[in-house]
């Protein structure tokens, strides 16, 4: 069997193994290149007074515990707290996927959404199915797609050099 026929062979099979995974991937990055733009997928950033935040931890605890949606009582329940002075902002997601948008100057409830992002990105990167399938079924899929981009390059530049060789052999 020839190189250039082993090759498509390759390509055509690797294609066809990857595809379910692969489309994940492509589905949900479409959907993260996105998150900013679409409120369904992250909340919109709101901006909050001033640029210095004056709220202490245990403040911002019970703020976020008074929205209900949020399903916060104790730290247990907070999954993050995402500080961002230049917006006046103090963003908390909570264990449930619920984010709260706090006024880091008053500690007024700015904006209250689920957020989606987060399990986008873990359907992305395969980490929502577990290490065995991220690292046995995403990341093997990550390099065959790496193998397919070089043999698709590689198919894509091959009418190139033939033409070229033929051209070489043609002129004296």
């Amino acid at each position: 069997m020839t190189f250039n026929a082993l090759n498509r062979k390759v390509h055509y099979w690797a294609s066809i193994i990857v595809a379910l995974p692969f489309l994940v991937v492509i589905a949900t990055g479409l959907l993260l290149q996105l998150k900013k733009q679409i409120a369904w997928i992250q909340p919109t950033e709101q901006r909050g007074g001033g640029t210095k935040p004056a709220l202490a931890l245990a403040d911002i605890l019970v703020i976020t515990s008074r929205v209900d949606e949020a399903q916060v009582r104790s730290w247990r329940e907070v999954k993050r707290i995402d500080v961002r002075p230049d917006k006046g902002l103090v963003k908390v997601t909570s264990a449930s996927d619920w984010e709260v948008q706090i006024d880091a100057a008053t500690g007024a409830v700015l904006h209250s959404a689920h957020r989606r992002s987060d399990l986008i990105e873990s359907l992305h990167d395969g980490s929502f199915f577990g290490p065995a399938v991220k690292f046995g079924v995403f990341l093997p899929v990550a390099t065959v797609m790496f193998g397919m981009w070089l043999t698709g390059i590689y198919l894509f530049v091959l009418p190139f050099l033939v033409k070229r060789r033929r051209a070489a052999k043609v002129s004296p």
